[in-house]
Parts: structure tokens; sequence; C-alpha cells
């Protein structure tokens, strides 16, 4: 049986199938539209591809052109110093133009913890939160992360192995700005506080202290100011620091000579050994014009808090935010954890006259690792306080995700009320 043929006159011109194109073309989009549309997830058409990462770092290419990694005599050991630092680095990121966007406040952060196991039986445990504690603050504010278990040095170990860290950590960084270093049992006990880096733009080094115990000699102190915590440039200023620092340190042949000058320059030492924190002051005081006006002592917020100060305000300040919360209530809103950094700007101004959180709460002396705590401190009180510090900070990121901890001593969460 013969098919039926049904014999069409052509459009002129290719109109009928330019207008099919466009009607089919409509359709499509309408369906699309009101799909989106149903599931809140409609974009705009006048949003720009770069708003949604397009400027974010190229991380797939290496353009061949040499830079100072090709320098056979490059070492990343901290016996070796490095020179020029500032142009090579320079160099670089003229290479890598996708870095240079938001190059001047970039941050690494660094930290770590002894490479064997620790001798406390909850030691681990306790070192997993503070590194939680660290990679949640980082998500927040988009900070890298390097954490780091091995010894850079084999003669600096304790508190002298940050300074191999952070001088490779600049190396292998260029286009980091800040290397922030934290010891592992500090904790960030205020997630949404951002450091103030516009401040430090004349300086190159910020740590918290007190000038007084720094460069008076009547108030001298080894500890007038916290080593432990600490924000470096990545520059050919901070390369000269470390070595000098480094110099005072195990590496060198005086390392012992160092510890008694530095017992009999600062009256309330009481070991005569050279640490790292000494070492610094005794830099900044007696060579103030090349190392101390370059150095900011911070002491407006905690950059570095004291526990044993700190510990018992957090009820208190937990009661405080949430009435500030009940009686502004764009701060109660449920919002996504990406958007966090707009919640914490529209907070700032509820924050004027009240008391803020503790930035950074450091268990100086707890030693949750070796257990080894200073005598003046009971063990239960240190690792009570650390969990209890802890829950403090997760509290303020896990209500993202719809939970809290109740009580700031025990890890069981309940969901939040809204």
């Amino acid at each position: 049986m013969a098919k039926t043929t049904h014999q069409t006159k052509p459009c002129a011109d290719g109109f009928c199938f330019l207008a099919g194109l466009f009607f089919g073309l409509f359709g499509f989009w309408s369906l699309t539209l009101f799909h989106y549309k149903r599931h809140f997830g409609f974009i705009p058409f006048s949003a720009k591809a770069s708003d949604y990462g397009a400027e974010a770092p190229f991380l797939h290419s290496d353009p061949p052109h040499e830079t100072f990694y090709d320098d056979p005599e490059l070492s990343y050991f901290v016996e070796k110093p490095v020179n020029n630092w500032d142009q090579k680095r320079r160099v670089w990121l003229d290479l890598h133009p996708s870095f240079t966007a938001g190059s001047r406040d970039r941050v690494l952060l660094v930290t770590g913890s002894q490479p064997s196991v620790c001798k406390n039986p909850i030691g681990d445990h306790l070192l997993l939160r503070f590194f939680k504690n660290k990679v949640d603050y980082c998500r927040l504010h988009g900070h890298d992360i390097f954490y780091n278990d091995a010894y850079l040095h084999p003669k600096m170990d304790s508190y002298w192995a940050k300074l191999p860290i952070i001088r490779a950590a600049m190396l292998a960084h260029p286009e980091a700005e800040w290397i922030w270093w934290m010891d592992s049992d500090a904790v960030f006990t205020d997630m949404e506080f951002k450091v103030p880096l516009g401040r430090y733009k004349d300086h190159n080094f910020v740590v918290h202290g007190w000038p007084n115990m720094v460069y008076q000699d009547k108030n001298k102190s080894w500890t007038g100011l916290n080593a432990g915590v600490l924000l470096i440039r990545n520059c050919q200023w901070s390369m000269a620091l470390i070595d000098v620092w480094a110099s005072m340190g195990p590496l060198s042949p005086d390392f012992e000579r160092w510890g008694q000058i530095l017992t009999s320059v600062f009256k309330d030492k009481l070991f005569p050994v050279s640490d790292d924190q000494s070492s610094l002051i005794y830099l900044l005081f007696t060579n103030k014009e090349k190392w101390g006006d370059k150095t900011y002592l911070e002491g407006e917020y905690n950059l570095e808090g004291y526990w044993l100060a700190l510990v018992g305000k957090y009820d208190t300040l937990t009661e405080s935010y949430i009435k500030m919360e009940r009686n502004e209530g764009v701060l109660k809103r449920r919002h996504a954890e990406k958007v966090n950094e707009w919640y914490d700007a529209k907070r700032e101004k509820y924050l004027k006259g009240r008391e803020r959180r503790p930035f950074v709460t450091h268990f100086t002396g707890c030693q949750p690792c070796s257990g080894e705590h200073n005598l003046q401190y009971s063990a239960d009180s240190c690792w009570n306080e650390m969990k209890r510090a802890l829950n403090y900070a997760d509290n303020q990121v896990l209500k993202n995700y719809g939970f809290v901890h109740p009580e700031l001593s025990s890890s069981y969460v309940s969901v939040v009320r809204s």
C-alpha cells in the first residue's frame, strides 16, 4: 500500500525555520524559568559570570618561565638564608596574575603538633578538636590552612619548631601575604571576628603584647608578649627576622650562653634556657629601629588570650548574644553558612558598648598532648575548660546546621529552636 504524501510549500528566505527555532527556544526557556522559580533557584539574567567565581585563582597550570623554584640553590632549610625574597615573590605573582586579586589580604594559617602519639590518653582527641576548630574558622573566612606534624629541623623542636615551619610555608605559598601561626592549644572562641589586617599596613609582624613590658627597663618581662599566636608578613624583612631569631635557638653553638643572657635580662624568667618568646623580646628592645618599629604589639582584642582570665565568661556571653539576637530579628534569621560574613558585619553595630567574645583562648601551660601541665593548674581544670572552650566555639558553627551544645561541658547536641 502506497504511503500518502503531502506536498508543502517551502518558506521564503528560511522564515519558517527561524520562526520555529525561536518558538522552540522560547518554550524551553519558559519551562526552565518556571522550573527554577518553583525550586527557589532562579538566577536573574542581570548576573555576571564573574559574580559566581570566574575570577578565582587559576590552579590548573604553571607558566614555563623560570622562577625562584628553578634555582638549584633554593633551600627550604631554615639554616640557609633566602635573599631578594620580595623581588622573587613579585616575579612569581606577575607570572600568576589570577592570584593578584585580594593578594594583600591573603592569609595562610599554619599550625601543627608533634609527630609522635600523645602521652596524655585524651591528648590526641583534644588535638583533633583543636584542629577542627581552626579548619572551621578558616572555612568561614576563606583562609587556607596547613597542618604540620613533622619537625622540619632535627634540633628545633618544642617551642622552636614553628620557625622552620613558618619559613617553609613562606616559600611554599608566595601567593599569601600573611602567615598566621597558631599553637595547637589555641582556640578560636569568636568564630565571626576578622583580624583587622588594614591596621597593620605599616607593620610586618603582629603579636599580642604590652609595649611597657617589652621596651621599658623597669617593667621588662619575658611574658611581655606571647609568641604562641602571631602574624608575619611574607617578605624579606620577615625572612631576615627568622634567620636572626633562629640563631638564638638550638641551632646556635651559643645556645646555652643565650639562655644565661636571657635569664639575666628578664628577672622573672625562672629557667636558664633560651626560648623563642624571650629571644623575640630581646631582639625587639635591643634593636627597636630594625625589628621593633615593624612589630605591632596588639592589645585591643584577644589575638591571644590567657585561658584562666576568659573561660569563666562563656556562659554570660552566650546569654548576652542570645538576647541581642532576640532583639534584632535580622541576626536571628536562619541562613546559609556561605553568607555568614554578611551577618557578622550586621552584628558589629549591635556589639558597640557590649563585651564581645574573646577572639582566641590560649591554654598556655596546659600541654594537652604530653599532659605535663603547669603545676599551678590541675589536670582536670585544663582538660575540662578546653572542652568547654571547644564546645563554645563549636556552637557558633553548629547553629548554621541547626544544632547546639546546650551544656558547654558536654558534647551532647540538641536541635536549635527557632
